[in-house]
């Protein structure tokens, strides 16, 4: 529940510092004796294992008995958020709140007010003192979610708070001062938002102070058993259960590609629990497999007048028979996800006449991301669009201006 607006904060220096709030113990902003928190050795560390995990790891230790605004970024479902409360637990503010606001769910007027409170009479409607969420996150961790979808209006306002950890609620003078660290996760390609005009440049280099990249799922599969043995855990407990996971099962795990990255997984894991079958989670995944390979070629249209569509290349075929089985599932899930992607990429170069920057805009990825791609797969430009440079343009990506 929050606090009494009526509350009055105490003021120092001139300026306006809100209140404690009830049930928060302070601490001090150094670094306990105790290291980095029980809470964060028990329960975030055992999910930061194998060793694509490691990297994030030690950028979340590294950072967190300082005050640094972090940048974290990774697909829709990698544990973005697993990520923002594992820096808090494992820092100083520990002990204070964590407060998670997404930038997505609100318009823009009402997530002003959600972040930075207002006065009684700001506005119609306003019969009384409401605090932000910046207030309530006071000597703890404000964590920004989806924050490439900030309405740009309040993205000029947020980077002076940032650069001062000082403002005003919305109809007042007072000055208020928070002592707050703040964390940030988008799916988004800021850098392409930048390009586009959608993101301000100053408050992304405010933000990616230190940038920590979450590895999506297919390739850290050298962390699943740990995953599933900690939702597993959690949903038996939750359920009143006591379902194990097969080895074969495990091994399916390991030959999908997981586009909804850990969150998916724990959803298969949820419906393992309360149904008790595992042929249904085998089913569901052979599905996905073979509805893989077979959205091979099938590439949306660019809304231009593009080149002459060339024929799609064709994937090997998956023979029905190694589908049924659960021997060779591994090897057959990469397989066919490589060739899908592999045959994607040559079919949209070719349509754009190997231009990587329309590419890039086709498919729905930074310039990097796709140059990235194609050095995975040893696609190379033809030796003419070599010559004459033209098979990559950063600037094109930022359009006609």
């Amino acid at each position: 529940m929050a606090p009494d607006a009526s509350h009055a904060p105490s003021v120092w220096g001139g300026e306006t510092r809100p209140p404690e709030l009830p049930g928060v113990q302070s601490v001090p902003l150094e670094a306990s004796p105790g290291g980095f928190g029980l809470e964060y050795l028990t329960e975030f560390a055992p999910l930061l294992v194998g060793q694509t995990m490691m990297s994030v790891r030690r950028l979340i230790e590294d950072v967190a008995g300082t005050d640094a605004t972090v940048l974290v970024l990774g697909e829709s479902g990698v544990g973005k958020d697993l990520v923002a409360r594992a820096i808090h637990a494992a820092s100083a503010r520990r002990n204070g709140p964590f407060v998670k606001v997404n930038c997505a769910a609100l318009p823009a007027e009402l997530l002003e007010s959600e972040l930075f409170g207002y006065e009684k009479g700001a506005f119609t409607g306003a019969h009384r003192r409401k605090l932000g969420q910046f207030e309530f996150a006071n000597r703890g961790t404000m964590c920004l979610d989806e924050i490439g979808e900030l309405p740009r209006l309040l993205q000029a306002k947020l980077l002076h708070v940032l650069q001062d950890l000082r403002f005003a609620r919305i109809g007042g003078d007072e000055v208020i001062r928070v002592d707050v660290r703040v964390v940030a996760t988008t799916n988004r390609d800021l850098e392409d938002a930048i390009a586009r005009a959608e993101f301000r440049e100053d408050l992304y280099y405010r933000l990616n102070v230190v940038e920590i990249c979450v590895p999506p799922l297919r390739e850290r599969t050298d962390t699943l058993a740990a995953l599933v043995a900690y939702h597993l855990g959690r949903l038996n407990k939750q359920y009143g259960r006591d379902v194990e996971v097969r080895a074969d099962t495990l091994e399916l795990f390991r030959a999908y590609t997981w586009p909804g990255n850990v969150r998916e997984l724990e959803n298969l894991l949820r419906r393992l629990v309360v149904v008790g079958h595992h042929q249904q989670v085998h089913d569901y995944i052979t599905r996905r497999l073979h509805a893989n390979s077979s959205a091979v070629g099938r590439m949306p249209a660019e809304p231009a007048t593009p080149p002459p569509p060339v024929a799609p290349a064709a994937s090997p075929p998956v023979p029905a028979s190694v589908l049924d089985s659960t021997l060779d599932l591994r090897a057959l899930g990469r397989r066919a996800a490589e060739a899908a992607e592999r045959a994607a990429l040559v079919e949209v170069l070719k349509r754009v006449d190997w231009n990587q920057a329309k590419a890039a805009r086709i498919l729905h990825v930074s310039y990097k991301t796709l140059r990235n791609r194609l050095a995975d797969f040893g696609l190379d430009p033809p030796e003419g669009r070599r010559r004459t440079g033209k098979s990559s343009s950063p600037s094109e990506l930022r359009g006609p201006t």
